[in-house]
Protein backbone atom coordinates (compact mmCIF):
# COMPACT_ATOMS: atom_id res chain seq x y z
CA UNK A 1 0.00 0.00 0.00
CA UNK A 2 1.11 3.54 -0.87
CA UNK A 3 1.90 5.53 2.17
CA UNK A 4 0.70 8.72 -0.04
CA UNK A 5 -2.95 8.94 -2.05
CA UNK A 6 -2.85 11.16 -5.15
CA UNK A 7 -3.11 14.59 -4.98
CA UNK A 8 -6.36 14.58 -7.14
CA UNK A 9 -7.86 12.24 -3.84
CA UNK A 10 -6.92 14.25 -1.47
CA UNK A 11 -7.98 18.11 -2.76
CA UNK A 12 -10.89 16.52 -3.62
CA UNK A 13 -11.56 15.09 0.06
CA UNK A 14 -10.57 18.81 1.27
CA UNK A 15 -12.93 20.26 -1.40
CA UNK A 16 -15.54 18.53 -0.42
CA UNK A 17 -15.02 19.26 3.81
CA UNK A 18 -15.25 22.58 2.76
CA UNK A 19 -18.63 22.79 0.97
CA UNK A 20 -20.05 19.81 3.39
CA UNK A 21 -18.49 21.09 6.89
CA UNK A 22 -18.11 24.89 6.26
CA UNK A 23 -20.88 25.72 3.34
CA UNK A 24 -17.87 27.15 1.30
CA UNK A 25 -19.00 27.08 -2.27
CA UNK A 26 -16.99 25.14 -4.50
CA UNK A 27 -15.65 28.26 -6.43
CA UNK A 28 -14.06 29.41 -2.88
CA UNK A 29 -12.62 25.79 -1.82
CA UNK A 30 -10.97 25.50 -5.14
CA UNK A 31 -8.08 28.03 -4.12
CA UNK A 32 -4.84 28.97 -2.34
CA UNK A 33 -1.56 27.66 -2.14
CA UNK A 34 -2.37 24.12 -2.57
CA UNK A 35 -5.23 23.92 -5.06
CA UNK A 36 -2.64 26.57 -7.31
CA UNK A 37 0.13 24.11 -6.39
CA UNK A 38 -1.82 20.83 -8.66
CA UNK A 39 -0.86 19.78 -11.69
CA UNK A 40 -3.33 20.67 -13.97
CA UNK A 41 -4.40 17.46 -14.95
CA UNK A 42 -4.92 16.48 -11.11
CA UNK A 43 -6.65 20.12 -10.85
CA UNK A 44 -9.33 18.39 -13.26
CA UNK A 45 -9.63 15.18 -11.60
CA UNK A 46 -10.03 16.43 -8.01
CA UNK A 47 -13.08 18.97 -9.97
CA UNK A 48 -14.71 16.36 -11.28
CA UNK A 49 -14.41 13.53 -8.79
CA UNK A 50 -15.58 16.41 -6.47
CA UNK A 51 -18.73 18.13 -8.46
CA UNK A 52 -19.89 13.99 -9.23
CA UNK A 53 -19.55 13.01 -5.48
CA UNK A 54 -21.82 16.30 -4.18
CA UNK A 55 -24.58 15.41 -7.38
CA UNK A 56 -24.45 11.66 -6.02
CA UNK A 57 -24.37 12.33 -2.53
CA UNK A 58 -27.40 10.82 -1.30
CA UNK A 59 -26.72 7.67 -3.20
CA UNK A 60 -23.85 7.69 -1.67
CA UNK A 61 -25.50 7.74 1.64
CA UNK A 62 -27.95 5.21 0.85
CA UNK A 63 -24.91 2.69 -0.13
CA UNK A 64 -23.25 3.52 2.85
CA UNK A 65 -25.63 3.19 5.45
CA UNK A 66 -26.39 -0.39 6.52
CA UNK A 67 -22.90 -0.92 6.52
CA UNK A 68 -22.13 2.18 9.32
CA UNK A 69 -23.97 1.51 12.79
CA UNK A 70 -23.81 5.24 13.72
CA UNK A 71 -22.35 8.17 11.46
CA UNK A 72 -18.67 8.78 11.40
CA UNK A 73 -16.99 11.84 11.37
CA UNK A 74 -17.31 13.75 8.28
CA UNK A 75 -13.93 13.36 7.30
CA UNK A 76 -14.21 9.98 7.18
CA UNK A 77 -18.07 10.14 5.69
CA UNK A 78 -16.37 12.09 3.17
CA UNK A 79 -13.57 9.61 2.53
CA UNK A 80 -16.35 6.92 2.50
CA UNK A 81 -18.38 8.79 0.04
CA UNK A 82 -15.86 9.57 -2.43
CA UNK A 83 -14.18 5.70 -2.76
CA UNK A 84 -18.30 4.64 -2.96
CA UNK A 85 -18.65 7.27 -5.69
CA UNK A 86 -15.22 5.74 -7.79
CA UNK A 87 -16.02 1.86 -6.90
CA UNK A 88 -19.35 2.50 -7.81
CA UNK A 89 -18.95 4.43 -11.40
CA UNK A 90 -15.87 1.97 -12.85
CA UNK A 91 -12.84 3.06 -10.30
CA UNK A 92 -10.57 0.28 -9.95
CA UNK A 93 -11.11 -1.44 -6.65
CA UNK A 94 -7.51 -1.84 -5.31
CA UNK A 95 -6.20 1.54 -6.08
CA UNK A 96 -9.53 3.26 -5.01
CA UNK A 97 -9.58 0.95 -1.71
CA UNK A 98 -5.70 1.77 -0.49
CA UNK A 99 -6.12 5.51 -1.31
CA UNK A 100 -9.16 6.34 0.74
CA UNK A 101 -7.64 3.91 4.00
CA UNK A 102 -4.26 6.25 2.80
CA UNK A 103 -6.29 9.35 3.30
CA UNK A 104 -8.03 8.60 6.56
CA UNK A 105 -5.00 6.92 8.03
CA UNK A 106 -2.63 10.66 7.41
CA UNK A 107 -5.55 12.02 9.86
CA UNK A 108 -4.51 12.40 13.43
CA UNK A 109 -7.74 12.12 14.26
CA UNK A 110 -9.26 10.02 12.03
CA UNK A 111 -6.42 6.96 11.47
CA UNK A 112 -7.96 4.53 14.34
CA UNK A 113 -10.98 4.27 11.93
CA UNK A 114 -8.99 3.28 8.61
CA UNK A 115 -10.07 -0.30 9.24
CA UNK A 116 -13.60 0.43 8.95
CA UNK A 117 -13.13 2.69 6.10
CA UNK A 118 -11.16 -0.62 4.33
CA UNK A 119 -13.80 -3.28 5.42
CA UNK A 120 -16.34 -0.95 4.34
CA UNK A 121 -15.51 -0.24 0.86
CA UNK A 122 -14.30 -3.50 0.12
CA UNK A 123 -17.76 -4.12 0.56
CA UNK A 124 -18.90 -1.72 -1.57
CA UNK A 125 -16.64 -2.84 -4.10
CA UNK A 126 -18.61 -6.19 -4.30
CA UNK A 127 -21.72 -4.88 -4.05
CA UNK A 128 -22.42 -1.47 -4.90
CA UNK A 129 -21.93 -1.18 -8.97
CA UNK A 130 -25.12 -3.64 -8.90
CA UNK A 131 -26.72 -1.91 -6.53
CA UNK A 132 -25.78 1.82 -7.91
CA UNK A 133 -27.99 2.04 -10.97
CA UNK A 134 -31.22 1.16 -9.16
CA UNK A 135 -30.80 4.30 -6.80
CA UNK A 136 -33.48 6.60 -7.34
CA UNK A 137 -32.13 10.46 -8.56
CA UNK A 138 -31.18 12.64 -5.73
CA UNK A 139 -33.55 14.84 -4.32
CA UNK A 140 -32.98 18.78 -3.93
CA UNK A 141 -32.93 19.60 -0.25
CA UNK A 142 -36.72 20.66 0.83
CA UNK A 143 -35.82 24.49 1.74
CA UNK A 144 -35.45 24.60 -2.50
CA UNK A 145 -37.55 21.40 -2.93
CA UNK A 146 -40.73 22.64 -1.49
CA UNK A 147 -41.35 26.32 -3.38
CA UNK A 148 -40.00 24.75 -6.72
CA UNK A 149 -43.08 22.25 -6.35
CA UNK A 150 -45.41 24.93 -5.41
CA UNK A 151 -44.49 26.86 -8.62
CA UNK A 152 -43.82 24.53 -11.38
CA UNK A 153 -45.34 21.01 -10.03
CA UNK A 154 -43.96 17.56 -8.91
CA UNK A 155 -43.24 16.09 -12.18
CA UNK A 156 -41.47 19.47 -13.60
CA UNK A 157 -39.54 19.20 -10.22
CA UNK A 158 -38.80 15.50 -10.80
CA UNK A 159 -37.47 16.75 -14.40
CA UNK A 160 -35.38 19.12 -12.76
CA UNK A 161 -33.28 17.04 -10.15
CA UNK A 162 -32.50 14.36 -13.71
CA UNK A 163 -31.07 17.20 -15.14
CA UNK A 164 -29.20 18.33 -12.13
CA UNK A 165 -27.78 14.34 -11.81
CA UNK A 166 -26.97 14.24 -15.23
CA UNK A 167 -24.59 17.56 -15.10
CA UNK A 168 -23.71 20.14 -18.24
CA UNK A 169 -22.56 19.91 -21.65
CA UNK A 170 -20.05 22.72 -22.38
CA UNK A 171 -22.22 25.36 -24.52
CA UNK A 172 -20.30 28.23 -26.41
CA UNK A 173 -20.99 31.76 -27.96
CA UNK A 174 -18.95 32.25 -30.96
CA UNK A 175 -18.21 35.97 -32.75
CA UNK A 176 -19.15 35.00 -35.99
CA UNK A 177 -19.62 31.97 -38.28
CA UNK A 178 -21.55 29.75 -35.73
CA UNK A 179 -21.95 26.89 -38.14
CA UNK A 180 -18.59 27.34 -39.45
CA UNK A 181 -17.25 26.52 -36.22
CA UNK A 182 -19.97 24.02 -35.11
CA UNK A 183 -18.15 21.67 -37.77
CA UNK A 184 -14.52 22.61 -36.91
CA UNK A 185 -15.35 21.49 -33.23
CA UNK A 186 -17.56 18.68 -33.89
CA UNK A 187 -20.55 20.38 -32.13
CA UNK A 188 -24.00 20.66 -32.31
CA UNK A 189 -25.38 24.16 -33.56
CA UNK A 190 -28.64 24.79 -31.12
CA UNK A 191 -31.69 26.44 -32.39
CA UNK A 192 -30.98 29.52 -30.37
CA UNK A 193 -27.60 29.91 -31.84
CA UNK A 194 -25.16 28.47 -29.32
CA UNK A 195 -22.53 25.11 -29.65
CA UNK A 196 -23.20 22.05 -27.56
CA UNK A 197 -19.89 19.94 -27.12
CA UNK A 198 -20.84 16.72 -25.10
CA UNK A 199 -17.16 15.30 -24.70
CA UNK A 200 -15.20 18.93 -24.48
CA UNK A 201 -11.72 17.98 -22.78
CA UNK A 202 -9.20 20.33 -21.73
CA UNK A 203 -11.26 23.79 -23.13
CA UNK A 204 -7.70 26.01 -23.56
CA UNK A 205 -6.66 23.19 -25.99
CA UNK A 206 -10.03 23.59 -28.01
CA UNK A 207 -9.59 24.82 -31.98
CA UNK A 208 -10.19 28.51 -31.75
CA UNK A 209 -10.07 29.16 -27.98
CA UNK A 210 -6.21 30.66 -28.63
CA UNK A 211 -7.61 33.33 -31.37
CA UNK A 212 -10.26 34.06 -29.51
CA UNK A 213 -13.00 33.11 -31.54
CA UNK A 214 -15.43 31.88 -28.77
CA UNK A 215 -16.57 32.52 -25.47
CA UNK A 216 -18.13 29.51 -22.93
CA UNK A 217 -21.21 30.60 -21.93
CA UNK A 218 -24.21 28.74 -21.02
CA UNK A 219 -27.07 28.56 -23.93
CA UNK A 220 -29.57 29.81 -21.58
CA UNK A 221 -27.00 32.88 -20.62
CA UNK A 222 -26.41 33.63 -24.33
CA UNK A 223 -30.42 34.19 -24.85
CA UNK A 224 -30.98 37.74 -22.65
CA UNK A 225 -28.48 39.68 -25.21
CA UNK A 226 -29.80 37.74 -28.13
CA UNK A 227 -33.82 39.42 -26.85
CA UNK A 228 -32.37 43.19 -27.13
CA UNK A 229 -32.07 42.35 -31.47
CA UNK A 230 -29.80 45.02 -32.86
CA UNK A 231 -27.29 46.60 -30.85
CA UNK A 232 -24.71 47.82 -33.11
CA UNK A 233 -23.74 51.47 -32.26
CA UNK A 234 -25.95 51.66 -28.86
CA UNK A 235 -24.52 52.49 -25.99
CA UNK A 236 -24.93 49.96 -23.82
CA UNK A 237 -24.25 49.41 -19.52
CA UNK A 238 -23.65 45.90 -18.58
CA UNK A 239 -24.35 46.11 -14.72
CA UNK A 240 -23.00 42.98 -12.29
CA UNK A 241 -21.07 42.38 -15.55
CA UNK A 242 -18.78 39.63 -14.70
CA UNK A 243 -17.78 37.00 -15.60
CA UNK A 244 -18.60 38.55 -18.58
CA UNK A 245 -20.10 36.66 -21.48
CA UNK A 246 -23.15 39.05 -21.99
CA UNK A 247 -20.05 42.08 -21.94
CA UNK A 248 -18.81 39.72 -24.93
CA UNK A 249 -22.01 39.36 -26.51
CA UNK A 250 -22.57 43.00 -26.56
CA UNK A 251 -19.03 44.11 -28.03
CA UNK A 252 -19.34 41.77 -30.88
CA UNK A 253 -22.82 42.89 -31.85
CA UNK A 254 -20.91 46.44 -31.98
CA UNK A 255 -22.68 47.87 -29.01
CA UNK A 256 -20.08 50.56 -26.98
CA UNK A 257 -20.25 48.63 -23.88
CA UNK A 258 -18.99 49.76 -20.43
CA UNK A 259 -19.18 46.64 -17.85
CA UNK A 260 -19.33 47.70 -14.33
CA UNK A 261 -18.99 44.97 -10.93
CA UNK A 262 -18.40 45.24 -7.65
CA UNK A 263 -15.22 42.95 -8.31
CA UNK A 264 -11.53 44.10 -8.99
CA UNK A 265 -10.84 40.75 -9.36
CA UNK A 266 -13.92 39.42 -11.24
CA UNK A 267 -13.23 42.71 -14.12
CA UNK A 268 -9.50 41.44 -14.56
CA UNK A 269 -10.97 37.95 -15.47
CA UNK A 270 -13.03 40.01 -17.91
CA UNK A 271 -10.03 41.98 -18.84
CA UNK A 272 -8.22 38.63 -19.74
CA UNK A 273 -11.25 37.29 -22.26
CA UNK A 274 -11.84 41.02 -23.95
CA UNK A 275 -7.92 40.61 -24.53
CA UNK A 276 -8.21 36.93 -25.55
CA UNK A 277 -11.55 37.84 -27.87
CA UNK A 278 -9.91 40.82 -29.52
CA UNK A 279 -13.23 42.54 -28.51
CA UNK A 280 -13.37 45.91 -26.25
CA UNK A 281 -14.79 47.75 -23.73
CA UNK A 282 -14.92 50.08 -20.66
CA UNK A 283 -14.40 48.23 -17.41
CA UNK A 284 -15.22 49.90 -14.11
CA UNK A 285 -15.50 48.68 -10.60
CA UNK A 286 -18.81 49.84 -8.40
CA UNK A 287 -21.64 49.48 -6.94
CA UNK A 288 -24.58 48.97 -9.64
CA UNK A 289 -27.02 51.19 -7.43
CA UNK A 290 -24.58 53.91 -7.69
CA UNK A 291 -24.37 53.82 -11.62
CA UNK A 292 -25.22 56.93 -13.38
CA UNK A 293 -26.25 58.31 -17.08
CA UNK A 294 -28.14 57.65 -20.00
CA UNK A 295 -27.50 54.92 -21.80
CA UNK A 296 -29.71 53.14 -25.00
CA UNK A 297 -28.90 49.67 -23.36
CA UNK A 298 -28.99 48.35 -19.93
CA UNK A 299 -28.89 44.54 -18.97
CA UNK A 300 -28.95 43.90 -15.50
CA UNK A 301 -27.92 40.46 -14.71
CA UNK A 302 -29.28 40.84 -10.92
CA UNK A 303 -27.60 38.65 -7.92
CA UNK A 304 -29.66 36.05 -7.23
CA UNK A 305 -29.99 32.77 -5.63
CA UNK A 306 -28.17 31.26 -9.01
CA UNK A 307 -30.55 28.12 -7.84
CA UNK A 308 -30.74 27.08 -12.16
CA UNK A 309 -27.12 26.79 -11.69
CA UNK A 310 -27.45 23.50 -9.93
CA UNK A 311 -26.18 21.20 -12.23
CA UNK A 312 -23.25 22.69 -13.10
CA UNK A 313 -23.02 23.80 -9.04
CA UNK A 314 -24.32 21.02 -7.31
CA UNK A 315 -22.48 22.47 -4.16
CA UNK A 316 -24.68 25.41 -4.13
CA UNK A 317 -27.81 23.26 -2.25
CA UNK A 318 -25.35 21.91 -0.08
CA UNK A 319 -23.28 25.30 0.80
CA UNK A 320 -26.32 27.03 1.08
CA UNK A 321 -29.51 26.47 2.97
CA UNK A 322 -31.23 29.02 1.62
CA UNK A 323 -30.31 32.00 3.71
CA UNK A 324 -30.69 35.76 2.66
CA UNK A 325 -32.70 35.12 -0.20
CA UNK A 326 -35.33 37.26 0.95
CA UNK A 327 -32.58 40.01 1.18
CA UNK A 328 -31.77 39.42 -2.60
CA UNK A 329 -35.25 39.68 -3.62
CA UNK A 330 -35.20 43.32 -2.31
CA UNK A 331 -31.96 43.82 -3.60
CA UNK A 332 -33.05 42.88 -7.05
CA UNK A 333 -36.05 44.93 -6.67
CA UNK A 334 -34.33 48.15 -6.05
CA UNK A 335 -31.39 47.73 -8.62
CA UNK A 336 -34.44 46.74 -11.37
CA UNK A 337 -36.00 50.41 -10.80
CA UNK A 338 -32.52 52.14 -10.49
CA UNK A 339 -31.52 49.84 -13.65
CA UNK A 340 -34.90 52.11 -15.30
CA UNK A 341 -33.70 55.18 -14.47
CA UNK A 342 -30.50 54.90 -16.52
CA UNK A 343 -32.54 54.28 -19.73
CA UNK A 344 -32.55 57.27 -22.27
CA UNK A 345 -35.79 57.59 -24.44
CA UNK A 346 -36.33 54.87 -26.37
CA UNK A 347 -34.30 52.53 -24.76
CA UNK A 348 -34.56 49.22 -23.38
CA UNK A 349 -33.52 47.46 -20.59
CA UNK A 350 -33.18 43.37 -20.02
CA UNK A 351 -33.86 41.96 -16.69
CA UNK A 352 -32.22 38.59 -16.09
CA UNK A 353 -31.44 36.17 -13.20
CA UNK A 354 -30.23 32.71 -12.85
CA UNK A 355 -32.85 31.57 -10.84
CA UNK A 356 -35.34 29.11 -10.60
CA UNK A 357 -37.81 30.41 -8.47
CA UNK A 358 -40.21 32.82 -9.26
CA UNK A 359 -40.06 35.78 -7.21
CA UNK A 360 -36.92 35.79 -8.47
CA UNK A 361 -38.01 36.85 -11.92
CA UNK A 362 -41.35 36.69 -13.09
CA UNK A 363 -42.61 38.55 -9.79
CA UNK A 364 -39.88 40.82 -10.01
CA UNK A 365 -41.25 42.33 -13.31
CA UNK A 366 -45.14 41.80 -12.12
CA UNK A 367 -44.12 44.28 -9.51
CA UNK A 368 -42.23 46.32 -11.61
CA UNK A 369 -44.96 46.95 -13.91
CA UNK A 370 -47.58 47.96 -11.28
CA UNK A 371 -44.63 50.28 -9.39
CA UNK A 372 -43.80 51.90 -12.61
CA UNK A 373 -46.70 53.33 -15.26
CA UNK A 374 -45.94 53.63 -19.13
CA UNK A 375 -43.29 50.05 -18.63
CA UNK A 376 -44.25 47.43 -20.96
CA UNK A 377 -42.42 44.25 -21.62
CA UNK A 378 -41.22 43.81 -24.88
CA UNK A 379 -42.00 40.54 -26.96
CA UNK A 380 -39.39 38.24 -26.57
CA UNK A 381 -38.51 37.44 -30.21
CA UNK A 382 -35.53 35.44 -31.08
CA UNK A 383 -34.60 32.53 -33.12
CA UNK A 384 -35.42 29.21 -31.21
CA UNK A 385 -37.40 30.20 -28.65
CA UNK A 386 -40.04 27.57 -28.28
CA UNK A 387 -43.63 28.91 -26.94
CA UNK A 388 -43.68 26.91 -23.61
CA UNK A 389 -40.88 29.03 -22.22
CA UNK A 390 -42.74 32.39 -22.50
CA UNK A 391 -43.95 33.80 -19.11
CA UNK A 392 -47.59 34.90 -19.29
CA UNK A 393 -46.21 38.50 -18.07
CA UNK A 394 -44.13 38.64 -21.39
CA UNK A 395 -40.71 37.42 -20.29
CA UNK A 396 -38.97 33.97 -20.66
CA UNK A 397 -38.40 31.30 -18.32
CA UNK A 398 -36.00 28.51 -18.90
CA UNK A 399 -36.03 25.53 -17.03
CA UNK A 400 -32.94 22.69 -16.85
CA UNK A 401 -35.56 19.99 -17.73
CA UNK A 402 -36.20 21.57 -21.01
CA UNK A 403 -34.17 20.50 -24.01
CA UNK A 404 -33.79 17.18 -22.41
CA UNK A 405 -32.82 15.27 -25.75
CA UNK A 406 -30.31 17.99 -26.37
CA UNK A 407 -28.67 18.19 -22.22
CA UNK A 408 -30.57 20.71 -21.00
CA UNK A 409 -29.84 24.19 -19.85
CA UNK A 410 -29.20 26.54 -17.28
CA UNK A 411 -32.69 27.87 -15.62
CA UNK A 412 -33.28 31.42 -15.93
CA UNK A 413 -35.57 34.02 -16.18
CA UNK A 414 -35.58 37.19 -18.61
CA UNK A 415 -37.42 39.84 -19.99
CA UNK A 416 -36.91 43.25 -21.75
CA UNK A 417 -38.64 46.34 -20.74
CA UNK A 418 -39.30 49.82 -22.17
CA UNK A 419 -41.20 53.08 -21.47
CA UNK A 420 -44.04 53.71 -23.56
Amino acid sequence: MSDKASPARGAALRCLGEVTGQGRLLSEAMTGPAWAALAPADRAAAQRMTLEVLRNLDRCDALLKPHLRKAPPLMVRNVLRLGTWELCTGGAAHGVVNDCVTLVSADRKARTMAGLVNAVLRRIAEDGPAAWAKLRVPRLPRWLRDPLRAAWGPQAVAAMEAAHLAGAPLDLTVKEDAAGWAERLGAELLPTGSLRLTEAGQVSGLPGFDEGAWWVQDAAAALPVRLLGDVAGRRALDLCAAPGGKTLQLAAAGAQVTALDLSEPRLARLAENLARTGLGADLVAGDALEARGQWDVVLLDAPCSATGTIRRHPDLPRARQGEGISDLIDLQARMLDHALSLLAPGGRLVFCTCSLLPDEGECQIEEALARHSGLEVLPAEVPGVEPGWRAPEGGLRLRPDYWPARGGMDGFYMAVLQRG
